[in-house]
């Protein structure tokens, strides 16, 4: 039986990590340690990394609170990352490993922020197998919306209504790097007055990032008459476009604008497997956001989902196949 080495990462470990993520078929730019690490003050890092002798085989981005451990809270999803070579058998007793490491180290539960399935650059569903085999439970679900692009991009008579309309308000779409009108016109004011939130990510750390990732992280911004009326922050990785930010003001003229600026969008990454809205839902999964599902759904995206799941790290034992 091959014998794995599970330790935490350590600073050393960065370009290693790096290239490992760069080769791995269920990782994206998120797990890059210069996306991770921006805000490495609010957590308390667990990383692991498994070897099999000398050689890196799987990559963990997690954080560790009390006596539980989580896939990284930081970001938007976990895994166990690893390259497209490996074979089930392989991956389980890797993950055994992980629970194991755990385990050993008095820490009771993983639970883990699920990739969603999008983001695999080539089948990759070994943990659902895993799960089942650990007798995981699913805590949450949240309910996803997503165009594939291996369909024709078809947006519903109300949507194509919407868009003819918009057509006569002289709508110009930039790329560009106006961060701080967007940030401070428009997406934070309508987060506070709407649900009484921040944006995640605060003005000057979404700057920070999108120029450590400036082919990943864009930034689209909608204009009236050299008036700034709606914008979205755009993540990319090998197979999703995916809307990080959007948010336009009230008026009809604005509202509009985020529709134009929409189908701009989804146009513009055609050519990506997929684009994704990200999550309608609230209350851990529980509470359909029936508007906002609607509003992308009028748009021709459909459900998927994302997993959270909890393993108790002694469910260790069952893992072996």
């Amino acid at each position: 039986m091959k014998n794995y080495t599970v330790r935490k990462y350590q600073k050393s470990d960065y370009a290693l990590w790096n290239e490992f993520i760069a080769q791995s078929k269920n990782a994206t730019f998120l797990f890059h340690r210069d996306f991770m690490e921006y805000h490495s003050d609010r957590f308390e890092d667990f990383s692991l990394l498994v070897f099999e002798s000398e050689k890196l085989i799987a990559c963990l981005a997690a954080n560790k609170k009390e006596n539980e451990i989580f896939s990284h809270q930081g970001l938007s999803y976990g895994g166990v990352l690893v390259k497209k070579d490996i074979r089930i058998k392989e991956y389980t007793l890797v993950f055994k490993a992980i629970l194991k490491f755990m385990s050993d180290h008095q820490l009771n539960q993983f639970s883990l922020k699920m990739l969603p399935k999008i983001y695999h650059k080539t089948i990759s569903e070994e943990i659902d197998y895993v799960a089942f085999l650990a007798g995981a439970d699913v805590v949450r679900s949240d309910v996803y919306l997503v165009i594939d692009n291996s369909e024709k991009y078809k947006p519903n008579r109300n949507r194509k209504r919407a868009l003819t309309l918009a057509e006569n308000l002289n709508i110009e779409i930039k790329q560009d790097k106006n961060y701080d009108d967007f940030w401070n016109q428009i997406l934070t004011p309508n987060l506070v007055n709407r649900f009484g939130v921040q944006p995640v990510h605060s003005l000057e750390e979404i700057k920070k990032l999108a120029v450590l990732f400036p082919e990943k992280i864009v930034l689209f911004n909608a204009y009236q008459d050299g008036n700034l009326k709606a914008g979205v922050v755009m993540f990319l990785t090998d197979t999703v476009a995916h809307f990080q930010y959007s948010s336009g003001s009230e008026d009809r003229n604005d509202t509009a604008a985020l529709d134009v600026l929409f189908d701009f969008i989804i146009r513009k990454y055609s050519d990506k497997k997929y684009v994704s809205f990200g999550s309608s839902s609230e209350n851990d999964g529980r509470k359909l956001n029936e508007g906002l599902a609607y509003w992308k759904e009028s748009f021709g995206a459909r459900t998927s989902v994302q997993n959270f799941i909890k393993f108790q790290t002694a469910a260790y034992t069952a893992l072996d196949i």
